[in-house]
């Protein structure tokens, strides 16, 4: 029995997903899936302020179709619960596109419902790297943990660094960043002298920074989902005195997001870390975004509030070229390839993967005009996905 009714509403969801744009009528509807509540309710939040920044700085009808976005609150890391909405809005609301995900469990569940309504389905933060290669119908603008981690590793023996120990968040980003670390730090010809996964629900850092301390290595190479979790480590990493002794902290930009710095204070000074958007780039493109989204939202945007922005930027280019009428195939096939001038610099959708390529810089934590910046100092143009 419950075989059959999956079937039925598998049948259903693809039979709408060939009427539902003349269902639509005048209107493009966008089913957001984000975490709006509960521990990375900012991930939600910076998600669709992004969109909507968007739409503020470009309006929001594109080819004579009005832009509508539906909003689905995830609660967090709920792979059901991704499901269930996804179905809804395929079902119910009638979405031309799903997008949003902040975290890689709810975008890995809602694979299947893409795959079987043939409904584009954009990831915006979401970067575990597989992702993209379990739907068709799933393209990425926001990152893979080892595009902004490889770069990372390669700069820390560059400048001198030999002995690292890794902390990572126990799920699949934190894997890939460990994973991606490892083996280009011990490719240059470093050594890990240690390595620790920490949980992603309600972790207690001081015992695992404390493990770090005690093994005395150059550097600690952090990866943990932006927000609460960041400002714990951060908090026990200041704590457990490790920065005192001589303890350098590298990390991906997640644990110095420009949403959460002021809140770090100043024990994030100096804090060397790799990503690919910084609120300090310098470009008139991110010019216009910082504008729009302070219009949207007093907070500071970050990397997510880019990728939500860019996201859009992919989608109204989609509908440009499909004059309006949205084919989930023919729209995956506009996505291939696609070029933006975005807020983080140049950015391409590459065309056998679906996955972003784009610069990847090394920065470091300042002050600027009295204020916390992550500030670019090098950078690693054109970077993949490396396992890709």
């Amino acid at each position: 029995m419950k075989r059959s009714i999956v079937r039925g509403a598998a049948a259903l969801a693809a039979a709408l997903a060939c009427t539902c744009a003349l269902a639509a009528g005048n209107t493009i509807k966008i089913g957001v899936i984000a975490e709006m509540s509960g521990t990375f309710a900012d991930f939600g939040q910076q998600i669709t302020n992004g969109a909507k920044a968007y739409m503020k700085a470009n309006g929001d009808t594109v080819a004579g179709k009005k832009i509508e976005l539906i909003v689905k609150d995830v609660t967090g890391p709920a792979p059901d619960v991704a499901k269930r909405l996804a179905q809804e809005l395929v079902v119910k609301d009638e979405v031309d596109f799903i997008v949003g995900f902040g975290l890689t469990p709810n975008a890995l569940a809602v694979a299947s419902v893409a795959t079987e309504a043939k409904k584009p389905t954009v990831i915006m933060n979401a970067a575990t790297s597989i992702i993209t290669t379990k739907s068709p119908y799933m393209v990425r603008t926001s990152m893979t943990l080892p595009q902004v981690t490889e770069p990372m590793a390669q700069w820390a023996y560059k400048s001198g660094v030999r002995k690292v120990y890794t902390v990572v968040a126990d799920y699949g980003p934190g894997h890939d960043a460990e994973k991606a670390f490892r083996g280009a730090f011990t490719k240059a010809g470093g050594e890990i002298v240690g390595d620790v996964r920490v949980p992603l629900k309600n972790p207690e850092f001081g015992p695992f920074v404390q493990r770090v301390k005690d093994a005395k290595p150059q550097a600690v190479f952090v990866f943990m989902p932006a927000g609460e979790l960041a400002l714990g480590f951060m908090k026990a990493y200041s704590e457990r005195g490790l920065d005192k002794a001589g303890i350098r902290l590298l990390t991906t930009g997640d644990l110095t997001e420009d949403g959460i710095l002021e809140a770090l204070g100043d024990h994030a000074l100096g804090v060397i870390s790799t990503h690919h958007y910084s609120m300090a780039h310098d470009s008139p493109e991110n010019k216009a975004f910082l504008a729009a989204y302070a219009q949207i939202s007093p907070q500071r945007p970050n990397f997510m509030a880019v990728g939500a922005w860019d996201g859009m930027a992919a989608i109204y280019e989609v509908v440009r070229k499909l004059n309006g009428n949205i084919d989930g195939d023919k729209a995956m096939q506009a996505f291939k390839g696609m070029k933006i001038k975005s807020p983080r610099g140049p950015l391409e959708i590459d065309a056998d993967t679906r996955d972003v390529v784009q610069t990847v810089y090394v920065r470091e934590v300042k002050k600027v005009g009295g204020k916390l910046y992550n500030v670019e100092f090098d950078q690693f143009p054109h970077v993949k996905d490396p396992g890709k």
